[in-house]
């Protein structure tokens, strides 16, 4: 069990420890194994770090993050330098289906619209995006509109759980045509992520509504 500070501390050291992160002042509020990060970050693959560190501690049950990407003035893109670079990005890798993806870009923003057949094409996408200079903040709006129209069976999606290393004792899998709900508790965010990331392995399915909950006791 963690109290507040013990957790805080967690967190901060977690943050300094990623060298990335190391010069960047990055607030931690701890209540009750909800934590906030705060501050400011010279690009937004560094606040999605330090998002993706906090999320990765033991003990962290919801993740608030109000962190601020403000870029340096000889590293401020303009909107047109940064949909160039978008496009090269796409053009780059062979993976990404530039031809159903829409790229807008707005005061340093990046709205990603269209459609792909898989989930890790929309991420391929997204991570293509987040680490070119200029860009403040991705919205990721792209939907997932399997090919081909397969059964999507509960049995298979609980087996393909229990295969990972995921204590999945308690999570329950609904299935409604292509969408797919979790629910239940989880012992760490790392290991509710992980449950979404094998159910949209899942041939034919297009949504998940991920609403398992992380269970961690606390010493209050």
């Amino acid at each position: 069990m963690k109290t507040n500070e013990e957790l805080q501390k967690d967190v901060q050291d977690a943050i300094k420890w990623e060298p990335m992160l190391q010069s960047a002042e990055i607030g931690v509020i701890v209540k009750d194994g909800i934590v906030s990060l705060t501050g400011t970050v010279d690009s937004y693959a560094k606040k999605i770090q330090a998002e993706h560190t906090a999320k990765n501690v033991l003990g962290v049950r919801v993740l608030i993050e109000n962190i601020e990407v403000k870029l340096p003035d000889p590293r401020v893109k303009t909107d047109i330098e940064i949909g160039q670079e978008i496009i090269a990005a796409f053009k780059s890798n062979t993976f990404i289906p530039e031809d159903k993806i829409i790229a807008k870009v707005e005061k340093g923003w990046v709205d990603l619209d269209g459609e792909v057949a898989w989930n890790y094409l929309s991420d391929i996408t997204e991570n293509a995006v987040k680490y070119l200079p200029g860009v403040k903040g991705i919205y990721n709006n792209i939907i997932i509109n399997p090919e081909i129209e397969n059964t999507v069976e509960k049995s298979d999606i609980k087996k393909a759980l229990k295969r990972s290393a995921i204590d999945d004792s308690d999570i329950n899998v609904s299935v409604s045509g292509a969408i797919v709900t979790l629910t239940g508790t989880v012992h760490t965010w790392q290991q509710r992520e992980e449950a979404e990331r094998i159910v949209w392995k899942t041939p034919g399915i297009q949504k998940v509504k991920n609403e398992l909950q992380v269970d961690y006791e606390y010493n209050l």
